[in-house]
């Protein structure tokens, strides 16, 4: 299936590029140095210690099967010298040193993902580089080169992946690359190992999912600039690593600060399972929409009985919602895309191999595996809805929805990236919504309005500082830090109270396992402490990428950006037509609202604007705006050509550093 008009958008890419400021580049900004972990959380992880199951090791054994080879370098540069990705700031890991500032599980899982090189999973035939980024990249062997599944998010971290195989294993051409589902770790360094001219020639083939190219953009370009705001807490971007610090990101140590790209897929999935010969290599492919990603899909490979469980099964509990905010996932689909798979493939399969973390090896192994997280994800799924349909809230179900103890006890279905606390929530909310029940949380006041109140009806803050600090003082952090917000939203300038709320933040981070968490309250007190970092203006994206983005989609992203208070009133019609692509769209300014409509053209259009689409896509990158090209005489108007300054005066340039805490913003 051919797409002429790719779909895939700017602020799409935006949202995870937003992750890639490298955290080196943090900790020029800030110590490293945190708070220690008080006596209560030492002896919380003391307790963790004793009751975990520890003595499983075969995590370790798999993860160092097959080795081959590392290279001489912990750093990888862009062309101008930047740091792109370094794991020398993890190396923390490596001294076998226990930390109480970290949960004992997540510094397990943190060691575990320290993998770096090269490694065998089926002699002469499956490799991976782990440890150049998130993803994996897995190298599978055909008759006359490399398929890649997967090829991480950038440029230079792929062709380094790619370079360091090729040193080890031979030099081999590329004649396909998999994108296993719609997420740019997945996808956005096709470039470092492909050229769109050899794709367009037909030497080589891109292959992915039903529904990917719309999926990579639907899931973050509408709220892009809050996504990236909220992203940069969830991965801890601007927290320094170290045992105080940023240790993780569950599936993987972080994401690269490179470059990223895209080339359409020349060959897509569409039915449920389809088998493929890909340069003389059997596979059959299973399309998992509403898993991990919309679009996703395994991928079976027969005569060797080996699993691609693309990143449906990991090492970890993934994100049913992802703190990042993207569209709540079906934990019942889930579970059921596992269990299908499970019993179409995983009862023969030898290996199971996935995008992230490690393989497993034998038949009882994989089993074990996907039941887990087949059940992990059921009974998340289940045991919400049996809380729920017995009265239990969205404000209650965290602290109510309890994970099976046999699940507990299985290292692969823990909760790295994903947590029991922000999962529950949301299965809970995919089928009731965010509302209680109760009519006083219907409508209620920002939480600047109410603080407040509560803060004269508990004294004052002199009142509640002094009982914060006795809460803190006995380990009491979730009951200190349910006061001390209140505080900072009623005094967003009282730094008494954001700092001790901030060492409230830091003690609950260091307690959870989920990396997610822990990120998102140990940026929090950062934060608070020292105030938002100066954070760049999104940055523009390069040609392959806006090419990828449908006109559509350019002007439903404009229509985010129109202040409807100040363009309510003010209606008009402008006909858009793109010659080189044949297209046609209606554009009205209607009630303060801004919509397109394809193929059709307006008898009552107050101007006409035609411009080819190869011109517009220099707007989209952000290098000139639509007035300026059409006054550069590439396009033209006709009628009324004020509209154009009527709506160039109603949008909104978003701040990529908007406040989330009170009292943060930079004085």
């Amino acid at each position: 299936m051919k797409y002429p008009h790719p779909v895939m958008a700017i602020q799409a890419i935006l949202i995870f590029l937003c992750f890639t400021i490298s955290v080196a580049g943090a900790q020029e900004h800030f110590n490293a140095k945190g708070n220690q972990a008080s006596s209560y959380t030492s002896e919380l992880q003391q307790q963790l210690r004793a009751v975990l199951p520890f003595e499983d090791s075969r995590d370790f054994e798999e993860s160092q099967r097959g080795f081959i080879a590392e290279p001489d370098y912990r750093q990888i540069t862009a062309a101008n010298g930047r740091v792109v990705w370094d794991m020398h700031r993890y190396d923390f890991l490596l001294t076998g040193e226990e930390y109480n500032s970290i949960h004992p599980s997540l510094q397990r899982q943190a060691t575990l993902n320290m993998n770096y090189g090269l490694y065998e999973v089926v002699p002469d035939f499956i490799y991976q580089v782990r440890g150049f980024d998130l993803a994996n990249m897995t190298l599978v062997k055909g008759n006359s080169g490399w398929i890649i599944f997967d090829v991480l998010l950038t440029e230079q971290t792929s062709n380094a992946a790619l370079t360091l195989a090729n040193r080890h294993l031979g030099e081999l051409p590329v004649r396909a690359v998999v994108y296993s589902h719609s997420h740019v770790d997945h996808f956005g360094g096709v470039r470092g190992v492909v050229s769109e001219e050899a794709v367009s020639a037909g030497e080589i083939e891109i292959i992915a999912p039903v529904g990917f190219m719309a999926e990579a953009i639907s899931e973050n370009v509408y709220a892009g600039n809050a996504m990236s705001r909220r992203a940069g807490l969830q991965y801890g971007r601007n927290i320094p690593s170290g045992p105080f610090g940023q240790v993780d990101s569950a599936i993987g140590k972080g994401l690269a600060a490179g470059t990223t790209g895209l080339i359409a897929p020349t060959l897509v999935i569409e039915e449920d399972f389809e088998e493929h010969i890909i340069d003389g290599v059997a596979m059959v492919f299973q399309n998992t929409p509403g898993t991990e990603a919309p679009a996703e899909m395994n991928t079976w490979f027969p005569e060797q009985k080996v699993f691609w469980a693309a990143e449906n099964i990991t090492a970890t509990v993934h994100n049913v919602y992802t703190l990042r905010g993207a569209l709540v996932r079906d934990a019942l689909s889930w579970s059921k895309q596992i269990n299908e798979a499970l019993y179409r493939f995983g009862r023969e399969a030898e290996i199971l191999v996935s995008s992230h973390n490690w393989p497993r090896w034998g038949n009882e192994r994989i089993q074990e595996v996907m039941r887990a997280q087949r059940d992990a994800y059921a009974n998340l799924n289940n045991q919400v809805l049996f809380l729920a349909n017995q009265g239990v809230t969205i404000k209650e179900i965290h602290n109510e929805y309890v994970v099976p103890q046999s699940l507990q006890q299985q290292w692969n279905v823990r909760q790295y990236h994903g947590s029991e606390f922000h999962n529950s929530r949301a299965v809970l909310n995919r089928y009731l919504g965010y509302w209680d029940g109760n009519p006083a949380t219907l409508a209620p006041l920002s939480p600047s309005d109410s603080a407040p109140l509560y803060v004269e009806m508990m004294g004052g803050s002199t009142e509640i500082i002094t009982r914060a600090e006795e809460l803190h003082a006995s380990g009491q952090y979730r009951l200190a830090m349910e006061i001390l917000n209140k505080l900072v939203y009623a005094e967003p300038s009282n730094v008494q109270a954001k700092d001790l709320l901030a060492n409230v933040f830091e003690q609950l981070g260091y307690q959870y396992e989920s990396a997610s968490m822990r990120n998102v309250f140990l940026a929090a007190a950062q934060e608070l402490r020292n105030g938002i970092q100066t954070i760049a203006a999104p940055r523009g994206t390069n040609p392959s990428m806006a090419r990828a983005m449908t006109t559509s989609q350019w002007w439903d992203s404009v229509a985010t950006r129109v202040d409807s208070s100040l363009a309510d009133g003010n209606d008009y019609i402008v006909n858009f037509i793109t010659p080189d692509t044949d297209q046609t769209f209606v554009i009205e300014m209607s009630s303060g609202t801004l919509s397109n409509i394809e193929g059709y053209l307006s008898d009552e259009a107050d101007a006409v604007i035609t411009i080819n689409r190869t011109d517009l896509d220099t707007v989209l990158m952000g290098q000139a705006t639509l007035m300026e090209q059409l006054q550069n005489g590439l396009g033209s108007i006709e009628g009324d050509a004020s509209v154009l300054l009527s709506m160039a005066a109603v949008l909104t340039v978003f701040n990529p550093g908007f406040e989330v805490l009170p009292g943060t913003l930079p004085q």
